[in-house]
């Protein structure tokens, strides 16, 4: 053996800690949630410690949507948590739909000489391009636990047609 093929047999082989890799997917996702997770965006923005969010519901996400078109009318569903009646506005024309919703929640703790408040506001637009155009007059829209229900009638019944594949 020579000099060099001892001092190769001394060295210690380091052991390393597999790293977490995140799929491309999931860092781009991440990526976005924390460049526009606070409205307008702010790239250079820094986190502040986190406070309790008693009832954000809208902050840095947009509620799930539903369309599901059928023969004679189309279907919306949206998720809409923490949103009274009140605070809904739905307009309709004879393609499109919009929703808007806000929400506004204030929190109040006081123990002797401790005073907490929280006020917490979200709002929420969101305009939807229709596949056919609708009645807008006889629209129906039902709202109950946070979920709206638009119904609406279409003008022009679908027609169907069967596709062979090859």
């Amino acid at each position: 053996m020579t000099k060099e093929d001892k001092k190769e047999s001394r060295q210690e082989v380091q052991k390393v800690e597999p790293a977490h890799i995140m799929s491309p997917f999931h860092e781009m996702e991440r990526m976005f949630d924390r460049y526009f997770s606070r409205g307008w965006p702010r790239p250079f923005h820094m986190e502040w410690p986190s406070l309790p969010k008693a009832s954000a519901p809208f902050e840095g996400k947009t509620p799930s949507v539903d369309v599901i078109e059928r023969d004679n009318e189309i279907m919306v569903k949206a998720e809409l948590p923490g949103v009274d009646k009140k605070d809904l506005d739905i307009s309709v024309t004879s393609n499109t739909v919009t929703i808007k919703g806000s929400t506004s929640h204030e929190e109040k703790e006081e123990k002797g000489d401790y005073y907490r408040c929280e006020i917490s506001r979200g709002s929420y637009s969101r305009t939807l391009s229709l596949p056919a155009d609708v009645d807008e007059d006889k629209t129906k829209a039902k709202f109950k636990d946070g979920i709206l229900e638009l119904t609406l009638p279409k003008l022009k019944k679908s027609k169907r047609h069967t596709v062979k594949v090859d």
